[in-house]
């Protein structure tokens, strides 16, 4: 099944870790969340590590730099030098200096990450509108960063500087629940100036081609918890997904994911670099009185059968609910063909605990 035409999750009689090369594994959300372990996540990790899987942390938040993160994600339990972290800033900071000469300035509006990236491609990180920035780069500086920080930017862009962000994901997870993420901020900087910002984090090309360039990766699957990043970033690379949810996607949201936002394999958690995923396969003997439409618009994982009955996605059968998902994603998905699933899934979702 194409990256481009997919209408459920595939199945894969190998484990995902022996599959795949290289993890490109999302951190806030399916590593950790609020800087502890999401369950799980650290003995998965090891086990595919040991087994010969090179894992990859690639992350849209590009406060913190490769060396910080990688000695937090050593204090959980699953130890990484700065090589195998990949953030925002970086891919951003190559955007910018592929567009101006050396040693130009740059104002930063966030964290230290952006600093130091920009500075290992030789451009000089300023602070404000004042020192006569050749550019404006904006990523996420934590819930501390100054309202004052977001004036600089404008006055510096509306004297025509251009300006670039890391990402515009609009939301974090944090430990208390979910926080405006470096997309929240940028919508301030586009609303007072009207501009437009260069943008290299997940989905967009930029960050894709700074975690291959990275990682040399041959065959890479994408692991995230969002829709809108890590699985669209996947499809746009043109490489393999599994969502875990364990991060901002529920059901509902999986169910009514667009083509693009369609990932390759789903599951729980982190557990499910470790196995195989079960087939979903099409189920043509589901009979009128169980209100299918048609006979091809049924599938069936495990012990479930999903279909479109009375405007509604219908679930019958028993089992592991990850198979009832997996099976009621197919029958959305190609219920919608290249749109978006907008069929009452409640029900159905309600008898898989979901």
């Amino acid at each position: 099944m194409s990256q481009q035409n997919r209408t459920g999750p595939s199945g894969s009689t190998r484990a995902l870790n022996e599959a795949y090369d290289t993890a490109l594994l999302d951190l806030d959300g399916v590593v950790y969340a609020g800087g502890e372990a999401i369950a799980y996540a650290v003995e998965s990790l090891n086990t595919a590590r040991d087994a010969g899987m090179r894992l990859a942390y690639v992350t849209n938040n590009a406060l913190r730099p490769p060396d910080t993160v990688a000695a937090h994600l050593t204090e959980l339990g699953v130890p990484a030098d700065p090589a195998d972290v990949i953030t925002s800033a970086q891919a951003v900071s190559r955007l910018i200096a592929d567009q101006l000469p050396q040693g130009s300035k740059v104002l930063v509006i966030g964290g230290d990450g952006l600093r130091i990236a920009l500075r290992e491609r030789g451009l000089v990180p300023v602070e404000s509108a004042d020192d006569d920035p050749a550019a404006v780069v904006q990523g996420y500086g934590g819930p501390g960063l100054a309202w004052g920080r977001f004036a600089e930017a404008c006055y510096a862009i509306n004297r025509g500087v251009p300006w670039f962000a890391s990402n515009t994901d609009l939301t974090i997870p944090s430990a208390r629940g979910i926080m405006p993420g470096n997309g929240a901020a940028v919508e301030v900087v586009r609303i007072a100036t009207g501009a437009e910002p260069q943008v290299a984090g997940k989905p967009l090309p930029p960050m894709h081609r700074e975690t291959i360039l990275r990682t040399g990766a041959k065959h890479a699957l994408v692991v995230g918890d969002r829709l809108d990043t890590d699985i669209e970033g996947a499809f746009n690379g043109g490489v393999d997904s599994l969502l875990v949810l364990t991060g901002v996607t529920d059901a509902a949201q999986l169910l009514a994911a667009e083509p693009r936002h369609r990932p390759t394999y789903v599951d729980a958690d982190l557990r499910g670099l470790l196995t195989g995923q079960p087939e979903v396969t099409e189920v043509t003997a589901v009979t009128e009185a169980a209100g299918a439409v048609g006979a091809t618009g049924a599938f069936g994982c495990g012990g479930w059968t999903a279909y479109v009955g009375g405007g509604a996605l219908v679930l019958d059968g028993d089992g592991a609910a990850l198979d009832g998902l997996r099976a009621l994603c197919a029958a959305a998905w190609t219920d919608a063909g290249d749109g978006s699933c907008t069929r009452d899934a409640g029900k159905a979702l309600a008898k898989l605990g979901l």
